[in-house]
């Protein structure tokens, strides 16, 4: 009970601290399985939270007066204050924790086939999405059936930048600390209609699955070790890693014809692997993410769909 209290209140904190970072890429599934009709336009904002228990679980123990002490210091020995900053930082590049924000507009591109553009925070998202099941009418002109399904292709990309303003970002001049990622996610979708052709909205339900590539960096100006009586500076690392994340998730859709709610729930899990850090350290990184959302879509736009 005591561990579900701490995970708790570590993500309440971290939350607060992401107010002012939070620069996560997107990958809440708030779509249904039915794509934007030939023509149409959809626009909206998400509201949600990034929620992962491994960079959690890494910051935690990691103190702001330890942070500032370590900061003002001309040169620092590696030492486990040093080692636990590391880590946190990393955890954090693979799975930023903090709430998310995007605004976002898709089109319809032709039948079945929509694609969207995403802004998340400095985040460049762009998807696209493809029914293979269920009309592809308007509410105007309905085609049959009320189940859909489709698989979409989304790509973001986002860099140092994830970390700037963490509490650790203190220790960058000691740690010159650097990460790069980019996010492929595969979502494939089921949906129920409510009403015609989604007029009243929907439930949809289905898997979701993410790949993930980084690029991270220590490179450290003043830190040092010792070896018995020989003082030496502590190497830089450069390294790349890859990895997989598999979920599950559940969004709705409520509203009237033109304007909806979309509150979401999406999971996963994620081994990271395996990471190089300083000093010859290496460790892996395991977790679950639970992303939280609520968003508000209109529909507008003429469209030319068929039944």
């Amino acid at each position: 009970m005591r561990s579900y209290f701490t995970f708790f209140r570590s993500s309440f904190v971290l939350l607060l601290i992401g107010l002012a970072a939070g620069c996560t890429a997107p990958r809440a599934v708030i779509n249904s399985g039915k794509v934007t009709a030939p023509g149409k336009f959809k626009a909206g904002v998400n509201f949600g939270g990034n929620l992962a228990t491994e960079p959690i679980a890494q910051l935690d123990d990691i103190t702001k007066a330890a942070v500032d002490a370590l900061s003002k210091k001309d040169s620092v020995y590696y030492d486990e204050q040093i080692d636990a900053a590391t880590k946190g930082l990393l955890a954090y590049a693979l799975d930023p924790v903090g709430p998310t924000f995007d605004f976002y507009l898709r089109y319809g591109l032709m039948e079945r086939i929509d694609v969207g553009y995403k802004y998340a925070s400095g985040v460049h998202v762009f998807d696209t999405q493809f029914q293979f099941l269920g009309p592809t009418g308007t509410p105007e002109n309905p085609g049959q059936g009320d189940w859909y399904g489709s698989i979409g292709l989304q790509y973001a990309g986002q860099s140092s930048g994830i970390v700037d303003k963490l509490f650790l970002d203190k220790l960058q001049p000691l740690l010159q600390f650097t990460a790069k990622r980019r996010d492929v996610t595969i979502p494939l979708i089921f949906s129920r209609s409510i009403g015609v052709e989604e007029e009243n909205g929907s439930i949809a339900f289905g898997a979701v699955f993410n790949h993930t590539t980084i690029k991270y960096g220590f490179e450290p100006g003043r830190l040092f070790k010792k070896y018995g009586d020989e003082i030496v500076e502590v190497e830089s690392v450069m390294a790349k890693n890859t990895f997989p994340s598999f979920g599950l998730f559940v969004n709705a859709k409520f509203g009237f014809k033109y304007i909806y709610i979309l509150p979401a729930l999406t999971m996963y899990y994620q081994d990271y692997g395996k990471y190089e850090l300083l000093d010859n350290k290496a460790y892996s990184f395991s977790g679950m993410t639970f992303i939280p959302s609520i968003g508000l879509q209109a529909n507008f736009g003429g469209g030319r769909a068929r039944r």
